[in-house]
């Protein structure tokens, strides 16, 4: 979320994990978070917090809220394509358990799992600005600081990857983001997955089963 001018950025160690609800440090995500709720004042219309158990031993983490997805709902992945391919994998490797309905009142629970986005606000186009990137960072790294029990992350995406590897202190030409690859960071191991929006499903870059793979891995290492 990109700082205000004159600002001064917060450390990761002064920062909750979750944003205020009217958090300012991006203008563009306020202003824009401010015109989706006076044009649908029944969404959720507010950073979406994480999902899940900070107790949990994996970390999933997604770019941003889906405008008419997690904004809408107040739950990552929730009300859009993306999350139908994501909640029924993580269902089927026992990280979930429950039907997802696309609504946040469906019932579903996720098991030994947390959620959460690099970026916590919805931004125009699903495209997040660099800097917007830069000053989310301190909540993914306080995300990640109150999960005594992590061991691994799945990034969605060359976005949440290249945010999670700066968060994590890494350099990125040691972690370079790749399908299927993997990475030791210290006790963590980090997972990379195209992300399973719509977009990619409908041109192949990502298909069920490219997805899937992922979380076997994911599933054999937390035996």
């Amino acid at each position: 979320m990109g700082a205000a001018s004159g600002s001064t950025k917060p450390s990761a160690a002064s920062l909750r994990a979750e944003p205020d609800r009217n958090c300012q440090l991006c203008p563009r995500l306020a202003s824009f978070r401010a015109a989706t709720r006076a044009r649908e004042a029944e969404w959720f219309n507010s950073p979406v917090p994480s999902f899940g158990d900070a107790d949990a031993r994996l970390l999933i983490i997604g770019l941003a809220p889906g405008l008419q997805g997690a904004n809408r709902t107040g739950r990552p992945f929730t009300g859009d394509y993306a999350g139908d391919l994501l909640y029924a994998t993580l269902i089927e490797y026992g990280f979930a358990r429950g039907v997802y309905q696309a609504r946040p009142d469906d019932g579903l629970t996720l098991v030994d799992c947390l959620i959460s986005n690099a970026v916590r606000c919805v931004p125009p186009q699903n495209k997040p600005l660099p800097a917007e990137i830069n000053n989310c960072r301190p909540f993914l790294l306080a995300t990640i600081e109150a999960m005594p029990r992590l061991r691994s992350i799945v990034t969605l995406g060359r976005v949440a990857h290249e945010s999670t590897v700066k968060a994590l202190g890494l350099r990125g030409s040691a972690a370079p983001f790749a399908h299927g690859a993997i990475h030791q960071a210290g006790r963590l191991k980090l997972y990379d997955s195209y992300h399973c929006s719509r977009y990619n499903t409908n041109t192949g870059v990502l298909t069920p089963k490219m997805f899937r793979d992922v979380f076997a891995k994911v599933r054999a290492d937390l035996k």
